[in-house]
């Protein structure tokens, strides 16, 4: 996921966890927790074994609001889909990433900016993907259900 503080991304991978494709885009419910909710019931639809949640970092490898952010919605997720693991892992230049596949795509940055929010969850959990086949293990910070 590319948590933001407008909206979530969200993308899965295919069962062998190879490949990240996007998923939806929901708006952020901070007081409802509605956003949540629908994660929640992503998360059994899909019968996911993990969750993946993108850390904004700075590049001098800080961590601000948005960080902090992020680790909340983490935080609380853990909660709500306990037992199944919820991970941080480092999502720096995720979304200019996504932003240059959009341009290069030949679509306004502006007008896709939901599109982007997506392909920024789809770059965060390939790039989890690609390094735990290459680490051998699962990256970032396993967040506490409690």
């Amino acid at each position: 996921m590319d948590v933001g503080s407008v909206r979530v991304g969200v993308a899965a991978s295919d069962p062998g966890g190879m490949l990240a494709s996007p998923v939806t885009v929901l708006r952020r419910q901070a007081r409802q927790g509605t956003d949540l909710d629908e994660i929640v019931l992503l998360v059994a639809e899909r019968a996911a074994i993990e969750v993946v949640v993108g850390l904004p970092r700075s590049l001098r490898d800080h961590e601000g609001a948005a960080a902090q952010s992020a680790r909340d919605y983490a935080r609380a997720l853990a909660r709500r889909v306990a037992p199944v693991p919820v991970r941080l892992v480092d999502e720096r230049l995720s979304t200019v990433q996504a932003q240059r596949g959009m341009q290069a795509a030949g679509r306004s940055v502006r007008a896709s900016r939901a599109r982007i929010d997506a392909a920024a969850a789809v770059v965060v959990l390939q790039s989890a993907l690609d390094t735990e086949r290459t680490a051998g293990a699962p990256p970032g910070e396993l967040m506490a259900d409690a």
